[in-house]
């Protein structure tokens, strides 16, 4: 055997471990990235603590989620538009929103704008 070939043998080994090396370690990315995006799926915090700001907005009939999210996402009360349609189709709230004004502040979470947007508060019966 020449020189050549042992040492196109071994050039060929080495780029077939670096390719499984790279392939591993994007596998590894990706099911951090994947983790991290479902856990926050369920734990989300609000945009701010404390008192945060009242934020107005106008939910329509023609309304898809995304567009939702996107407005959400542009005032400040939402980080990820995308986050927020998973949230709302788990949680079974894209059915249930009901149209028009509402006020939300960063201080809430996307399950409790959900909740107002869906006027599922209006529901529980006040005590006298």
């Amino acid at each position: 055997m020449s020189a050549s070939k042992i040492v196109l043998r071994l050039v060929s080994i080495s780029f077939s471990v670096l390719v499984f090396i790279l392939t591993v370690y994007g596998l590894y990315q990706l099911g951090l990235h994947a983790y991290d995006y479902g856990y926050r799926i369920f734990t989300e915090p609000a945009v701010s603590s404390g008192d945060g700001s009242d934020k107005l907005v106008s939910v329509k009939e023609s309304m898809s989620a995304s567009d939702l999210g996107e407005v959400l996402e542009q005032k400040g009360l939402i980080r990820d538009k995308w986050l927020f349609v998973i949230q709302l189709k788990l949680l079974q709230y894209d059915s249930r929103l009901v149209p028009g004004h509402y006020t939300l502040n960063t201080s809430m979470t996307a399950q409790e704008m959900m909740r107002v947007m869906s006027k599922e508060d209006d529901e529980v019966p006040k005590e006298e």
